[in-house]
């Protein structure tokens, strides 16, 4: 009797350990007929270790500052970018600083496509500055293509 509890429970142990792997992954939200479908994979692919981008399912960035690690890239959540070219360049050149992200995390077509992606999907929670002289963030694009 020992011995079926013991096997009975060596035999639960993957299917718990699947369970709590899969706990806390969104996977990519962008519906698959999207124009940004591509980028938003690419992006999980490439940039969701050190970005948090919920259209991508990506939760790298620090959301606790005093959580903050060296690497934790921006929030494009919090973040809007609206330039193509912009990211692009951080993407070529290891960001803006070109202190800790890789240089040419993604070449070609596969970094037009993350920029792209990231213009259009980014900055749905950004909010406005308290500054009356500064500018407004753009609005975040009304769909970037998400599942239904």
């Amino acid at each position: 009797m020992r011995r079926s509890r013991r096997l009975a429970i060596l035999a639960a142990l993957p299917v718990g350990a699947i369970a709590l792997v899969a706990c806390g992954s969104q996977g990519v939200q962008v519906a698959q007929k999207s124009p940004y479908h591509s980028g938003a994979e690419i992006f999980a692919a490439r940039c969701s270790g050190c970005h948090t981008l919920s259209a991508a399912g990506a939760q790298g960035s620090a959301t606790n500052v005093k959580q903050r690690e060296r690497t934790d890239g921006p929030n494009f959540d919090q973040r809007k970018e609206s330039s193509v070219q912009d990211v692009v360049y951080a993407i070529r050149n290891g960001g803006f600083s070109g202190a800790i992200m890789p240089q040419n995390i993604v070449v070609g077509d596969m970094a037009q496509e993350v920029a792209k992606f990231v213009v259009a999907c980014s900055g749905k929670d950004a909010k406005q500055p308290e500054s009356p002289n500064a500018k407004p963030n753009p609005p975040p694009a009304k769909s970037c293509g998400d599942s239904d």
